[in-house]
């Protein structure tokens, strides 16, 4: 696809027409290796680590066209696709984000905040985002039926539609991945019972650094130990000012309607928002350091090839 080529020359500074001739080689079955050394006259010169790059950025893009494609089939059979929402979708070329547009029609398991629109409780989940009663009390018996024992019942169901709602809002989780990426702090410890098994990463057993400060080999090194079932990972950003934001984006009163907002956006921040957005930067930051590690690697080799041989 020619928007490909944009994208990829684009990401990687390399003409267009020089990212068009490396994939017309890579379609016909030609080799990374036999591409840089026998085609520099169609690839302009580029080295393995180029085409490498140019290989895995088209990849990605024909991979994200293909789940484009499923979430726009998915979204129309539930008959929420609008013009707008396939606009948005079609111009969206970054995985994140268009997995943010897709949540609130992703097809879910059994949430609480699901169990709690079975229950009838998703008027009175609105009925408190406005935040404009100031007699909550003389409403929510209307919500006492069925399912529901008591008022307590049905307000906790509310606040679950409500957390929900706050963990899929697209502004809330780019809020908080921001604070994410500007200061959140890996830190490691070792499980109990297990130094003695995990002594080769006692370096790790109490460990704790800002997470885009900490080296590939760290955290290549934390990531195994986690996978040995050895120390236990944690990322995490400021708790205080993440919540502080995302009270700013939907407390607006301090009536009963504002504190049981405020009460579920707490519990959207720590039981689901910050959990998905942790697993997002643990992927991402392997893959950073697996990245490094290749080119690091890469570069040593290199260097090895070139030196003048011994004797």
């Amino acid at each position: 696809m020619e928007i490909f080529h944009k994208m990829i020359s684009a990401a990687l500074n390399l003409p267009e027409k020089q990212i068009s001739n490396t994939l017309g080689l890579l379609a016909e079955g030609a080799t990374i290796p036999f591409i840089s050394r026998y085609r520099k006259e169609i690839t302009g010169g580029l080295d393995e680590v180029q085409i490498e790059s140019i290989k895995t950025q088209y990849d990605k893009l024909s991979e994200l066209a293909k789940r484009k494609e499923t979430i726009l089939g998915t979204i129309g059979e539930q008959g929420k696709l609008t013009p707008e929402l396939r606009q948005r979708i079609d111009a969206t070329w970054d995985a994140t984000a268009l997995e943010d547009i897709y949540l609130p029609y992703k097809p879910k398991r059994k949430t609480r905040a699901e169990a709690a629109r079975q229950k009838g409780l998703e008027p009175l989940a609105l009925l408190l985002m406005m935040q404009r009663e100031n007699n909550l009390g003389s409403r929510i018996p209307a919500f006492v039926k069925g399912d529901v024992k008591d008022a307590e019942d049905a307000l906790k169901g509310a606040r679950d539609i409500i957390a929900e709602q706050v963990s899929e809002d697209e502004r809330a989780r780019n809020a908080v991945r921001n604070l994410f990426a500007r200061q959140a702090v890996i830190s490691a410890k070792v499980v109990k019972g297990k130094d003695e098994e995990a002594a080769k990463y006692r370096d790790y057993f109490d460990f704790s650094s800002p997470l885009k400060r900490c080296t590939s080999h760290r955290l290549l090194a934390i990531r195994r130990a986690e996978a040995e079932g050895l120390l236990k990972v944690s990322i995490t950003p400021d708790d205080d000012e993440c919540l502080e934001r995302l009270d700013r984006q939907f407390v607006r009163s301090n009536n009963e309607c504002g504190r049981q907002v405020a009460e579920a956006v707490q519990d959207a921040y720590r039981r689901l928002l910050k959990p998905s957005i942790e697993t997002e930067f643990a992927s991402l930051s392997k893959e950073q350091a697996d990245d490094e590690a290749i080119r690091v690697f890469a570069e040593n080799l290199r260097q090895l090839l070139l030196a003048p041989p011994l004797g």
